[in-house]
């Protein structure tokens, strides 16, 4: 009897960690991980800006007429406001990423639903465009949030190959990203470090330098998340 309520309990524990972090999970709010793969397309994302390094990236994925989504904290927005517009006129998507990049899970509904719909309030305003699509900081649903992204009108969006270009050197991200691609890929990259005031994103910036001209020689295109996912107005 011990040891099946001790198999019962590990099984919803493995379950829940799943719900929480699963890349395909569905358990609290609607969730997209990957795009068609009947085509050769590709969605680059940054997580955690904008921050005082989120220029150079603009200057780089301008080079190679890249559009992609950046998926912003409101805190930064407000702090970096011209940084949040540089990155909308340049024809980039701008995704909700909470208000403060705060951990959402144990957390109960009413804070989930002030980080994101404070998130949503400020990046319209700043932007001028009302965010379609949601990242849950570090990737970790909770309930409450189905909700939250219901009211405001968001899709989550998870990834298919996390880049880990906070602790790795560019050319390490680099091959992660060129070695994960697939058709409808959605890659998970930082232009910024979490609350952190003037980031170091040096490795991301050389690991787009790096992967970018790489996954083009081999037939890949890019896209905004929104445009993968064809999610409508």
């Amino acid at each position: 009897m011990l040891l099946e309520a001790f198999s019962v309990g590990a099984s919803t524990a493995a379950l829940m960690a799943w719900g929480v972090r699963g890349r395909s999970s569905q358990m609290f709010a609607p969730s997209r991980w990957r795009g068609s793969d009947k085509e050769k397309w590709i969605a680059l994302t940054f997580d955690d800006g904008p921050s005082e390094s989120t220029p150079k990236l603009l200057d780089l994925l301008n080079r190679h007429h890249i559009r992609a989504t950046f998926f912003q904290c409101g805190m930064h927005a407000e702090r970096l406001p011209e940084v949040t517009r540089a990155v909308s006129a340049a024809g980039h998507e701008i995704g909700n990423h909470t208000y403060s990049h705060a951990p959402l899970y144990l957390r109960p509904g009413s804070f989930i639903a002030g980080e994101v719909g404070r998130a949503q309030e400020v990046l319209t305003s700043v932007a001028g465009t009302r965010p379609r699509v949601f990242r849950a900081t570090y990737g970790a649903r909770w309930f409450g949030l189905r909700r939250a992204q219901r009211e405001n009108g968001l899709m989550g969006v998870m990834w298919t190959v996390l880049g880990l270009d906070w602790r790795l050197r560019g050319v390490e991200v680099a091959r992660r990203l060129v070695g994960g691609a697939s058709n409808g890929g959605i890659f998970c990259l930082h232009d910024g470090r979490e609350k952190r005031v003037r980031p170091d994103i040096s490795a991301t910036i050389e690991a787009v330098e790096i992967a970018v001209p790489e996954l083009e020689r081999r037939g890949y295109r890019f896209l905004t998340v929104s445009e993968l996912l064809c999610l409508k107005n």
